[in-house]
């Protein structure tokens, strides 16, 4: 007897018996659903929205260490499909046809709250929220402030890391974007903002879009990475989530920054560093919330501690909340060590046209310097690994405007 199978089953064989598995659907949450933690406590969730949102959530889930749940969500199912994240959700079915928003961020908007019940599910249980998404179009720009409630309604802390359409895109597309943001900034408990047209400041003529788009993907991965490591890590001086919370927790407009350096002077060379973002689009004077991790081999001394403590809080609010972890790490290459650092709570004053660094605490040509060396400090080799992986799939390009796509068949 022969058995005819649908497209979308497949067979599986035991010793003991045959059945037929379904593949999960790209609408909705797949079945079989793992609830991954870094601690018996803790649960990290990063949700990808739109198109911009989902490629990077896509690419930092290729070779993310940590185990930290990822979610793409969108209204377009041929960009669903092209993200390799176990768990899609494919919102606005029914008003959508699954061909998009059409940069209309109402109608991304409709598209969340048709599928409410699903995002719900798919956020339940999460201690930490990560939203990233691309604005100025229509699923990220209208969806993201949705979801952004139902993230804060299930109890998580939620953390928004956005981008800006570059000056080319248009006005339109920008009214959208600064729009959008004027939604979500009250919804989120943390809000990092990245102007696209920030990248021209630290990448050369011959710089690659795929890897000029990595560098922005950096400040995603490298603030789920700071949070993740400082409160998982067992630590000489121990960070918890209560105190990731103190620093975080509806604090508004954030920066982020991850310094690395080795040899003479290695900590105050890496605060340095930690404390320059160019990507950002605010300095960072009078930040009211700073933590700060450094890590690094058992040569670790405490006045390295004390020298990045020092340059970290130079120009901050005198009052401010400061809450430092360290701890041992096998990761890093001998004799080196790494700031990890998140800044909030100020009042950001956007510098159109100007290199800015979080404290100010740095020359123009040492920032310079800082900046060729990459947005978390590292040499642009230090990405090889990366760009080699994604080289084969250039066509997942972070919030590139249409035009620039490569067409899909």
């Amino acid at each position: 007897m022969s058995v005819k199978l649908s497209p979308s089953r497949k067979l599986s064989f035991s010793r003991k018996k045959i059945h037929i598995e379904e593949n999960p659907p790209i609408v909705g949450l797949s079945s079989d659903r793992k609830k991954k933690k870094i601690s018996p406590y803790l649960q990290i969730k990063v949700v990808g929205i739109g198109g911009g949102g989902g490629n990077a959530a896509s690419r930092m889930s290729n070779d993310f260490i940590r185990e930290v749940e990822f979610v793409v969500v969108n209204t377009d199912i041929q960009d669903l499909e092209h993200c390799n994240v176990k768990h899609k959700i494919n919102i606005g079915r029914n008003l959508t046809k699954g061909l998009g928003a059409g940069m209309n961020p109402e109608i991304g908007r409709q598209a969340a709250e048709e599928n409410r019940s699903d995002l719900i599910e798919a956020l339940q249980g999460a201690d930490i929220i990560f939203l990233t998404a691309g604005f100025g179009g229509g699923t990220g720009t209208g969806a993201t402030p949705v979801i952004a409630e139902i993230a804060k309604e299930v109890g998580a802390l939620t953390i928004a890391i956005v981008t800006k359409p570059f000056i080319f895109e248009g006005s339109q597309r920008m009214k959208i974007a600064e729009e959008g943001i004027l939604k979500l900034k009250d919804r989120v408990d943390a809000l990092f903002i990245i102007p696209n047209d920030r990248i021209f400041s630290i990448i050369s003529n011959d710089t690659s879009i795929m890897k000029a788009f990595l560098k922005i993907d950096e400040v995603l991965k490298n603030t789920v990475e700071s949070i993740a490591e400082m409160i998982s890590s067992a630590g000489l001086i121990n960070v918890d989530f209560a105190d990731v919370k103190t620093i975080m927790e509806n604090t508004g407009l954030a920066s982020v920054g991850i310094g690395y350096a080795a040899g003479n002077d290695r900590a105050v060379k890496a605060a340095n560093q930690a404390i320059n973002s160019p990507l950002l689009e605010f300095t960072m004077d009078g930040a009211k919330g700073v933590l700060f991790g450094i890590c690094g081999g058992h040569d670790l001394k405490m006045v390295e501690i004390n020298e990045a403590a020092k340059i970290i809080t130079e120009n901050i609010d005198p009052s401010a909340k400061i809450i430092f972890g360290a701890y041992y790490t096998r990761r890093l290459k001998p004799g080196q060590i790494r700031i990890n650092l998140i800044a909030t709570g100020f009042n950001g004053i956007a510098r159109e046209g100007h290199h800015f660094s979080l404290f100010s605490s740095k020359s123009h040509e040492e920032s310079k310097k800082i900046e060729k060396e990459g947005i978390s400090g590292q040499k642009e080799e230090n990405l090889k690994t990366e760009e080699e992986k994604i080289s084969k799939k250039e066509e997942n390009i972070f919030d590139i405007p249409t035009f620039l796509r490569k067409k899909r068949k």
